[in-house]
Formats: C-alpha cells, sequence, structure tokens
C-alpha cells in the first residue's frame, strides 16, 4: 500500500476534478502492474496498471489507495467491472470512495465477482494523499497549503523589503516542488507589486506544470494576463477545478487565508539567520488571546534542506 500511495503522488495537482489514486497488482511476490491517475482525470489509476498486467493480474492482489469507481463514464468504464473481468484474488484498497456514485458499490460488486475485498489499510496516509479531493466532497473547497519562509525571528523581508533571498536553494527547491503539487497558486497585490514573481516551477522535467496564478485584492486593477482575480480567501479556494491551493504570500495574503481557518497545511521554512527589526510573516489573524492559539497544528515532518529548517504543520479539526 505504501507504493500504492506513492504512485498516488504522481497525479497530485494534476486530476481535479477525479481523485489522484495509485493502484499497484501483485502477483507471486512481483509487481505487475502499477497505475497513477492521469492529468484530467483518465485513466484511472486501475485501468493503466490493469493494462501493464494484461493476463497477469488474474489471481493477483490488487492494492489501490481508493475503492475503484462503479459508475460508467463517458470518459470510460467502470474500474470495478475492470478489475472483475481481470480476476484478481483480492483488492486492498485504503479507503471508501466519498462519490455517491461508487460509495460502496465498487466494493460489492467485486465481491459479487468473486474477489476479496480488504478496507482500511494505509487509510490515514491515503486521507492526507488525496485530501484535495476528499476537502472538496466534503466541505466544497480546495485543500490549502500556506507557505511561510521565515529568518529564524519570523521575518519574511528586511524594513526595506528585500527578501531575495532568505531561504537557500535547497529550500526554494522545495518549493517549486510544492508548486507541481497544486492546481493554483495565490498571492496579495502587495507581493505582486514588490517582487512581480513569475510563480512558475523552475526545476528540471517539471516545468509544465506550473499551476494556475490567482491574485487575491479587493479589484481586479493591473492583473497581469494569464492571472485571476479572487477577492476573498473563499472565493480563492471554492475555485472550480482546483483541488490543491496553494498561498505563497505576503503577510497580508496568509494572514487573510488563517483569519478564515482556511489553511489546512503549514509548510514553513526557516533560514539560520535573524533580521531584527523587518517584515512580520503575518498581519493580524483575529487571535482574542493565546489559548484561541494552542491546540491548532500538529506536526508532521521536520527535516533539513541545506542550512534551512522545514516544519510541516497540519491544521487539527
Amino acid at each position: 500500500m505504501a507504493a500504492a500511495l506513492a504512485l498516488s503522488e504522481r497525479g497530485r495537482g494534476r486530476t481535479a476534478p477525479n481523485p489522484n489514486v495509485g493502484c499497484l497488482i501483485v502477483r507471486e511476490g512481483v509487481v505487475v502492474g502499477r497505475g497513477w491517475t492521469q492529468p484530467g482525470g483518465r485513466p484511472h489509476a486501475e485501468a493503466m496498471a490493469l493494462a501493464e498486467a494484461g493476463a497477469a493480474a488474474r489471481g493477483a492482489t490488487v492494492f489501490v489507495t481508493l475503492e475503484p469507481c462503479a459508475h460508467v463514464s463517458p470518459r470510460g468504464p467502470a474500474c470495478a467491472d475492470l478489475l472483475a473481468a481481470a480476476g484478481p484474488a483480492r483488492v486492498v484498497a485504503a479507503l471508501t470512495d466519498p462519490d455517491p456514485r461508487t460509495a460502496g458499490a465498487g466494493f460489492a460488486r467485486l465481491r459479487a465477482a468473486g474477489i476479496g475485498v480488504t478496507i482500511g489499510i494505509g487509510a490515514d496516509q491515503a486521507a492526507r494523499t488525496m485530501a484535495g479531493f476528499l476537502q472538496r466532497r466534503y466541505q466544497g473547497r480546495a485543500e490549502v497549503t500556506l507557505k511561510l519562509a521565515t529568518s529564524l525571528d519570523g521575518c519574511i523581508a528586511l524594513a526595506s523589503g528585500e527578501s531575495r533571498w532568505i531561504t537557500g536553494a535547497e529550500a526554494r527547491a522545495h518549493a517549486h516542488l510544492e508548486r507541481t503539487r497544486a492546481e493554483a497558486i495565490c498571492i496579495g497585490g502587495g507581493t505582486l507589486r514588490a517582487d512581480a514573481p513569475r510563480l512558475d516551477v523552475r526545476l528540471p522535467g517539471l516545468e509544465a506544470r506550473a499551476p494556475r496564478r490567482l491574485l487575491l485584492a479587493r479589484t481586479p486593477a493591473d492583473l497581469p494576463a494569464g492571472w485571476t482575480w479572487v477577492e476573498s480567501p473563499r472565493a480563492a479556494a471554492a475555485l472550480a477545478g482546483v483541488d490543491h491551493l496553494l498561498v505563497e504570500g505576503g503577510a497580508g495574503a496568509a494572514a487573510a487565508f488563517l483569519a478564515e481557518d482556511l489553511v489546512d497545511r503549514l509548510l514553513l521554512y526557516r533560514a539560520p539567520l535573524l533580521i531584527g527589526a523587518g517584515r512580520a510573516a503575518l498581519g493580524g489573524i483575529g487571535l482574542a488571546g493565546l489559548d484561541a492559539a494552542h491546540g491548532r497544528w500538529r506536526l508532521l515532518d521536520a527535516r533539513g534542506l541545506g542550512v534551512d529548517r522545514l516544519e510541516l504543520y497540519e491544521r487539527r479539526r
């Protein structure tokens, strides 16, 4: 299942409105098929893995991160039907599909075909891997990730506004990788005026995976060509076709998303330097007291990136 989850990450940010599913087919200890949801949502992970496995899928074990779909689409057959025809001995799935067109019907179809079904292996990690799809289904909005790159004392720039570069090359490369995992990236008007950022992906081989660019501002004045104007954090998170939204700055935009309690993941890159009287990473986020600040965030990961440090936090809900 861990390998299937890793495969699902390949599609993250490219499959909306479909989930980024991963699938692995194993027969007698040998991997015979691999698949992940392709850009635009088709082919599905199971279809790709079954095509690779061919006849070797019969009697095999299929590991998939989400229940195989049970509804027929003009874009392709139901994965539950493809699996039933292929005849694996067992399907191991991490999560039940919340889509009412499937929602247990896929598992029922597999069992009716004599295929064993196991549900729940790797469920927590699968929920994180497909958080954008699930968030859209349950909350009607994208999963929102806030990226902050700061000094040790919480500044994002000198008092003059100079901010290039607080973090080193390794941290910046990781931030570009995060861009490839989102359908859209959002900044505020102040950042646009101060930095004129391209918000592209500058990693070899991944340049085409740059996300859609959003500007959070009161009015669409001076909107650059190719950008989309959004008037509020909620409008940005509700955009169709966006299941993963990355917020990159500045302090006003970051604070606005936090004040609306829309941030689900926090990427904090910290450089080993002190700035002093610089520009703070955040504006006011509406806290009435410290009691309201405690218990909101869970640390999921921490690692070094060159001389810098990355901490990944998840919002407790």
